[in-house]
């Protein structure tokens, strides 16, 4: 039979019919489809180790499949850097570079799918991470990613506030004279402390409801509250761990930042499987 093009009225009615149908399935998603929360680990230091190696050996296995999943972020990060070397938003190329790493989770969903595949001996290559975001993955990344950028979003606020307070509100002169004002002058130390302190709130909720809740609802249909719940559950039950594991993350990200962000073609992968292998490590399901 010819195909003919329909009524504009009657595909237009069709179209907003398959879109609230997906959003609909969704929304359904954002709920949990197990039996009662998991269990929760006690881990140890040497937990972060046997993660780490784990990681590097599936960021191996993977090598240019990874890069090539990951090469955007770097790309993202320069661009954000080159905003910020416009004079009026230099006082926020710092807390850009920074609060990359709040956003950082949201990466890892393709990674921690290969490596639940490579474990599963189930093929594992980008095209196949890609695969991940099924719908009852993305209802719930999408509400937990909107989630850490509207955290980015208040931390840059919150930044520029306090430069705001102490070195601004007028626009630095120069890169120079920038860093000068910051590191020789009482309101630029104070703007330093103010900044860490901060920014170190921010990081740590991240931490905390992040760690294991974004490879979980990769792993399983958990929905969004259960996940949550458990990083949560994690934290408190392992504290020194789970600092650890973010004091590691923060220098990783650092180092990868200095040279114009590249060195996240190495560490985002690296980062991304070693999360999935400590969330193994610190949940149970019932078989």
């Amino acid at each position: 039979m010819v195909k003919t093009i329909g009524n504009p009225l009657s595909w237009m009615a069709q179209a907003v019919a398959e879109t609230g149908h997906t959003a609909e399935t969704v929304a359904g998603n954002l709920g949990s489809r197990t039996t009662g929360p998991p269990m929760v680990n006690k881990i140890g230091l040497d937990t972060i180790g046997r993660a780490l190696r784990l990681g590097v050996d599936d960021f191996a296995a993977f090598r240019t499949d990874v890069i090539f999943l990951v090469a955007i972020y770097p790309i993202i990060g320069i661009l954000l850097a080159l905003m910020a070397f416009d004079m009026a938003l230099l006082p926020l190329f710092f807390p850009v570079a920074a609060g990359f790493a709040l956003i950082g989770p949201v990466a890892g969903i393709g990674l921690y799918e290969m490596s639940r595949r490579r474990a599963a001996g189930e093929p594992a290559s980008w095209s196949a991470a890609l695969g991940a975001l099924r719908a009852h993955v993305v209802g719930p990344v999408m509400v937990l990613g909107l989630y850490l950028l509207a955290l980015f979003a208040l931390w840059m606020f919150s930044a520029n506030a306090i430069y705001i307070s102490t070195l601004g509100p007028e626009a630095p002169e120069s890169i120079g004279g920038f860093v000068n004002d910051v590191l020789t002058t009482p309101q630029g130390w104070t703007m330093i402390g103010l900044g860490l302190g901060v920014g170190l709130l921010f990081a740590l909720v991240v931490l905390v409801t992040s760690l294991v809740s974004f490879p979980m609802l990769t792993d399983r249909r958990v929905g969004l509250p259960l996940a949550v719940a458990t990083s949560l559950r994690v934290a408190g039950e392992n504290p020194v761990t789970v600092l650890t594991w973010g004091l590691i993350v923060a220098v990783l990200l650092a180092v990868a930042a200095i040279p114009l962000f590249v060195g996240l073609i190495v560490v985002m992968p690296l980062l991304g499987h070693a999360t999935w292998h400590l969330y193994r490590a610190a949940v149970t399901f019932e078989a």
